[in-house]
Formats: structure tokens, C-alpha cells, sequence
């Protein structure tokens, strides 16, 4: 391999990634407003997209349906994770909290690998046209349309964040929950909503990793899972900029690594990436450059 190939791995790389940075981003939202890691968030959105396939296999639906399904079922499911796994369980207690997240994350594996039997399913392309040539490079339909499908869903949480008020009931929350409260905002609402945004953004991620690769697997949880927690690390715990750009750099660096050396390798090479982070800049990329005590 050259020069060129190593380049064009880093831009489908970068390409991809932007699915990284929205799982990255679910996560960051439900931390910056609980201050609570969600373990069950990247399997939530993985089933999610199962749910989507429902409508063409068992309801005859059209193909395209596949995609809004998984969105909205990836929202209900989000919102049932708040519901049996923080709503009724003391916030005081993290441990608790996090145990039953890891709970919910082996239960929707368990239900996805009992429904499926095991087997992965294909799943629709977003967009299947021609690839676009430039020069040497190629850009292939499928990663360009995941690509622009996680943009727009970036654009419009942006959106829902700075110009509603919703998104700034939601900021007042993850700033100071009690000053929000004394204000007339219902924080178990607030922190309700939430989870069904980041679920809706799980939903676009699961269905746009289904789509560029062409088939779901009960196999992909665990490793989207981790892969979202890095980026969440390296970008800086709640910042949602710094949620996008590792999820590109991540995106980024596993396609190189595996131009580099191989399929079963890369992921080894972004576990050393995160820990050169945690060394060099343990708060992320976006935090405020705190050295370690």
C-alpha cells in the first residue's frame, strides 16, 4: 500500500466516524445533564435499529421505512432505560446506577441474540449511487450518505439545544440542577427528555453503521460501546464539539491503523490512543488543560 491508499482510509475514515461522534454525543448529553455514565447507550441504539428491521420483514413496509423506525424506536428505548434504570434508583448511589446500565446493556444483547438467533441481518444502504472519483481518491456512496445523515442530525441537536426551550432548559439543568428547579423546571422531565434525545441520536448512529456496513450483528455491541466511551474521554466528558471531532479522529485512526496492520489489530492501536490521552490530556481535547494532581 502507498501514500494514496493510507490517505483514502483516513477519509473513509473520517467519514464513518461521524457515527462515532453521535454515540459519542449520546453519552456526553446524559452525563453532562445526570453526571451518569449510560453502559446501556451504544446497545439501546443497536437495538434500535433491529426494531427498524421489523417494518419490511414482518409488516411488508417499504425498504426506506428501516430508518425512521429504528429512530423512533431508538427513542422509546432510550427513554425505558431512564425508566428502569435511573428514574427509581437513588442518584446518590453512582454504582448503582452504573451496575444497572451494565444490566441493560447484557439484556438487550441477550434479547437482540434470542430474536435473531445468533445471525447477522442485512440491512439497507442509506444511499446506493456510484462512488464519486477525485483524482486518486474515491468517495463511496454509501459512507457519504452516513455521512451527511449525521451532519444533518448534528445540525438540528444543535438546533434543538441553543434556539428552544427545551435545549435551554436542558443546559440550565446540566449547569445547576438546583437553581433549575428553583426556576420551575421539572428535572425529572428535563433528565426524561434527555434520554429520549440521545436515544433518537443512538437511533441515526445504529441505523447509519447498519447501513455503511451492510448488515447488523449482535457482535458490534460491545465494541460500539467502548469505542463510544473513548470518544467521550478523549473529547472532554460533556462537551458535545468535543464529542464530534474524536468521533472523527477515532473514525479516523481505526481505518488507518487497519490500512496499517490488520482488521484484528486496530482496535488495540485506539485503546493506546486513548491511554497517550489520558497521559498527555486526561480532561480531552476540549477540556480546560488541567494537569493531573
Amino acid at each position: 500500500m502507498g501514500f494514496v491508499d493510507y490517505l483514502q482510509a483516513i477519509i473513509d475514515g473520517l467519514l464513518f466516524g461521524t457515527t462515532y461522534s453521535l454515540i459519542g454525543i449520546g453519552f456526553t448529553l446524559v452525563f453532562g445533564v445526570m453526571q451518569k455514565i449510560n453502559m446501556s447507550y451504544a446497545a439501546g441504539s443497536l437495538a434500535g435499529a433491529y426494531c427498524g428491521l421489523i417494518g419490511p420483514q414482518l409488516l411488508a413496509l417499504p425498504l426506506w421505512t428501516v430508518f425512521p423506525l429504528s429512530i423512533m424506536a431508538s427513542g422509546v428505548i432510550g427513554w425505558l432505560i431512564y425508566l428502569t434504570c435511573f428514574r427509581f434508583i437513588p442518584l446518590a448511589s453512582p454504582l448503582a446506577t452504573l451496575m444497572s446500565t451494565v444490566g441493560m446493556l447484557l439484556l438487550l444483547d441477550e434479547i437482540i441474540v434470542h430474536s435473531t438467533a445468533g445471525m447477522p441481518q442485512n440491512y439497507p444502504a442509506i444511499y446506493d449511487g456510484d462512488p464519486v472519483e477525485i483524482g486518486d481518491f474515491i468517495l463511496r456512496a454509501d459512507l457519504m450518505g452516513v455521512f451527511l445523515v449525521c451532519v444533518v442530525a448534528m445540525g438540528v441537536l444543535m438546533v434543538l439545544l441553543y434556539r428552544t426551550r427545551l435545549g435551554m432548559a436542558t443546559r440550565a439543568v446540566a449547569q445547576q440542577p438546583v437553581a433549575a428547579q428553583l426556576c420551575g423546571m421539572r428535572l425529572q422531565a428535563v433528565n426524561g427528555l434527555t434520554f429520549v434525545i440521545a436515544g433518537l441520536l443512538g437511533g441515526v448512529a445504529g441505523a447509519m453503521i447498519g447501513a455503511s456496513v451492510g448488515m447488523l450483528s449482535p457482535l458490534i455491541a460491545g465494541p460500539i460501546t467502548v469505542k463510544g466511551l473513548i470518544v467521550t474521554v478523549i473529547g472532554g466528558l460533556g462537551s458535545i464539539p468535543g464529542a464530534i471531532v474524536a468521533g472523527l479522529m477515532v473514525g479516523a485512526a481505526e481505518n488507518l491503523f487497519q490500512a496499517l496492520r490488520n482488521v484484528t489489530e486496530r482496535d488495540i492501536y485506539v485503546m493506546l490512543l486513548l491511554f497517550v490521552f489520558l497521559v498527555v490530556r486526561p480532561g480531552g481535547l476540549f477540556s480546560g488543560g488541567h494537569g493531573r494532581d
